[in-house]
């Protein structure tokens, strides 16, 4: 990467993974990561009693009277959800059911989150709902909107709500979370946690080698016997702006261009941005969810304007709709537009998929409210 200004300080966030990826190897940063490596192994005890709690039956899991399909993970970080929910939640609506998101809406303080608002601008008939309690915005979806089959966005680790289908992410490009559990590493659950899932999904599938790849469908057919997998990639289809032009991703070949988002995984997109053919004169990083506020706008143009008259700014589609500005400091403003696509499987996931149309998904007398 070529860059007209010194790069920008380290986010805390950028810190802790550089900690935990073992990237220092000082003292202080060995005795941190022992620190950490502690915290993991208490936090790993109350993830498993919690588990076997669901388990065992000794905490209720709640039916809420239609098919749920639930697209989750094992890791916290960008593994490309949103795509994946836009994918399952069309599968069913083209298959004419009324279908609602539900997610827990994280960063959404300030009002929807960027994940609602893309699923909102792809899937403009498919209604998005926005609560940390699942299950009463479940009912909600039912009795209101008259839904017919709900899709649960980072629903893995979310037991309380009955689910007919887990379908789980794995990202080829971080596929265990660095090997421990959270904080000294980036898994949610141990790995074990796979054996629940009844499809598995490696996404980023086309950022990582053959013997990558290989390595990785080998070890899930170990922690996941039986399970049906498949490699996604999150293809970039096009350009868009605010005021809904689009331009082909052909459009950035051999262009300068500045990049920056603030998404779980930004080393992905600078590879895509780099795979696109753009030359890439400075690329900047934001927080997952952040949101954009005026010193922000103002530093991307302090950027800017060190740079050539035709440079690009390129974003993400989920750092566009906050902004929803069609150019800074008079330059264009464009966010990639990515869909997701299976590269093998497909009919088996299709399968998988298709079984939960006939889940009949009715409440026993004791289960009806």
């Amino acid at each position: 990467m070529i860059s007209h200004l010194p790069p920008l300080a380290p986010s805390t966030e950028q810190r802790f993974l550089a900690l935990i990826r073992g990237d220092r190897s000082n003292p202080v940063a060995m005795l941190a990561r022992l620190g950490l490596r502690v915290a993991s192994w208490v936090y790993g005890a109350g993830i498993r009693l919690r588990n076997l709690a669901f388990s065992q039956g000794w905490r209720e899991v709640v039916r809420v009277g239609v098919p749920v399909v639930s697209v989750g993970n094992l890791t916290v970080g960008g593994t490309g959800k949103t795509p994946c929910v836009e994918f399952v939640a069309r599968f069913y609506r083209d298959r004419d059911r009324r279908v609602a998101i539900l997610s827990r809406g994280y960063g959404s303080d300030e009002g929807r989150n960027d994940e609602a608002l893309v699923l909102e601008e792809t899937l403009p008939d498919v209604p998005h709902l926005q609560d940390a309690d699942r299950v009463m915005v479940a009912r909600t979806a039912i009795e209101e909107l008259e839904t017919e089959f709900l899709v649960l966005d980072d629903g893995f680790q979310h037991r309380r709500l009955h689910r007919d289908l887990d379908l789980v992410l794995i990202d080829a490009t971080n596929p265990w979370g660095f090997g421990a559990m959270l904080p000294r590493g980036l898994l949610r659950e141990p790995l074990s946690g796979l054996r629940r899932a009844d499809a598995i999904l490696v996404t980023r599938a086309d950022q990582a080698s053959s013997e990558e790849l290989e390595a990785i469908t080998r070890r899930l057919s170990r922690l996941a016997p039986g399970k049906p997998v498949a490699l996604a990639t999150h293809r970039p289809t096009r350009l868009v702006n605010s005021d809904g032009a689009s331009e082909s991703v052909e459009y950035l070949r051999e262009r300068p261009v500045l990049g920056f988002c603030g998404i779980g995984n930004p080393e992905s997109f600078r590879r895509t941005l780099t795979h696109l053919g753009a030359r890439l004169l400075d690329f900047r990083t934001f927080p997952d969810h952040h949101p954009y506020h005026r010193e922000d706008v103002f530093s991307l143009r302090e950027t800017a304007a060190s740079l050539p008259s035709d440079t690009l700014f390129v974003t993400t589609h989920k750092d566009l709709v906050k902004l929803r500005v069609p150019d800074l400091a008079g330059r264009p403003l464009w966010a990639l537009r990515i869909e997701m696509a299976l590269q093998n499987n497909q009919a088996e996931i299709e399968s998988v998929l298709a079984r939960v149309l006939d889940a009949p998904g009715e409440l026993t007398p004791e289960e009806r409210p």
